[in-house]
């Protein structure tokens, strides 16, 4: 079952589960942010990794080189034409052990040709999300940061789950900062 407007602004502010909270939509000049009817639209901070092919380094999950990005700090992050760059959420997020999200990528940037992808969120999993955002056109795009980029969907499990991401240690449990990819 999603979890209602109602529904999330209880689980927030009873377990904190999502800090700092918007109780509604922040949308007047900005990409909005906030809780909707069935979700909560996050914002992405103002510190950035830019995809960069400067080094020539090689992309490889299991032994990923921090020399393939830059790092940006600042209120607009442009994104190389056919690149990505990683953010990571203002919100911090506490999971409760019987509710699983999923993020999807906000219209708005969407129809501009930028996606975003995040993996879902675990049972117990906490800390700010780390964010792809890919420009998929062959122009540089622009990220407005403490605005809004992403939507998470709860999903209320009919049960609790055996193990949840805390009980098995999970190894971006609690993420402070952005963060790469680890084996």
């Amino acid at each position: 079952m999603v979890l209602s407007d109602k529904e999330i602004r209880v689980l927030a502010k009873s377990n904190q589960m999502i800090a700092p909270f918007e109780d509604g939509q922040v949308r007047n000049g900005v990409i909005s942010y906030g809780v909707s009817s069935y979700g909560y639209d996050f914002r992405i901070a103002d510190k950035f990794k830019i995809f960069t092919n400067v080094n020539n380094a090689l992309v490889d999950p299991k032994k990923f080189d921090s020399k393939s990005f830059v790092d940006f700090k600042g209120a607009e992050c442009i994104i190389p034409p056919n690149s990505f760059a990683l953010g990571k959420s203002v919100e911090y997020f506490k999971i409760p052990r019987n509710v699983l999200c999923v993020c999807l990528g906000k219209s708005t940037y969407a129809r501009c040709g930028i996606v975003v992808n995040v993996t879902p969120l675990e049972p117990e999993w906490e800390g700010y999300i780390t964010v792809e955002i890919s420009n998929t056109t062959p122009l540089p795009a622009k990220i407005y940061a403490n605005e809004g980029i992403c939507q998470v969907l709860f999903f209320k499990g009919s049960e609790i789950c055996e193990v949840s991401y805390a009980d098995k240690k999970g190894k971006y449990q609690s993420q402070q900062d952005l963060t790469l990819p680890k084996i």
